[in-house]
């Protein structure tokens, strides 16, 4: 992140919010900051509060919206705009991460065959990541899911 760019900084603060545990109190600024920030706002933005607002929903559906809001906005993020941010490397970094928890809710949710295609595109993004402890955070949630989904059956169908 830039020192310039304010909206990442008050999007950093929610995020402090809640590992703080105040999920409440940071899904009221997000949803302010999203206000802000509108539809067409930029996408760096967008990504990065979507993914932080799942991360503070108490309901699994309202989580799903959230994730798959930040892989829209992804979608449309430079490389330049990512390193602008931040990230290192390129903007192919923050898809590891977002699709991990994508196939997460999705399998919370029952949806296995959503689950399972969401972690096989996270598995095939980690070569984006580089070798340090956010790396190695990912790559483990995407074992450790692997594991739970080859334990689960696999014509389990799913849950509303």
């Amino acid at each position: 992140m830039t020192g310039s760019d304010a909206m990442m900084a008050r999007i950093g603060q929610g995020i402090e919010l809640g590992h703080r545990g105040e999920r409440e109190a940071a899904r009221l600024l997000f949803s302010g900051l999203w206000d802000e920030i509108g539809a067409g706002g930029d996408p760096m933005h967008r990504c990065a509060l979507a993914h932080s607002m799942a991360d503070v929903q108490d309901d699994v559906r309202e989580e799903l919206l959230w994730d798959l809001r930040a892989l829209e906005a992804a979608d449309l993020i430079t490389d330049e705009r990512a390193r602008q941010a931040g990230v290192i490397g390129s903007a192919s970094g923050l898809y590891p991460s977002l699709h991990l928890n994508l196939a997460d809710a999705y399998h919370r949710l029952g949806d296995l065959g959503r689950a399972r295609d969401h972690l096989a595109r996270g598995h095939a993004a980690v070569g984006a990541l580089g070798d340090d402890g956010y790396s190695q955070m990912i790559k483990g949630g995407l074992d450790r899911l692997a594991d739970r989904l080859a334990a689960s059956a696999p014509d389990e169908p799913p849950r509303r």
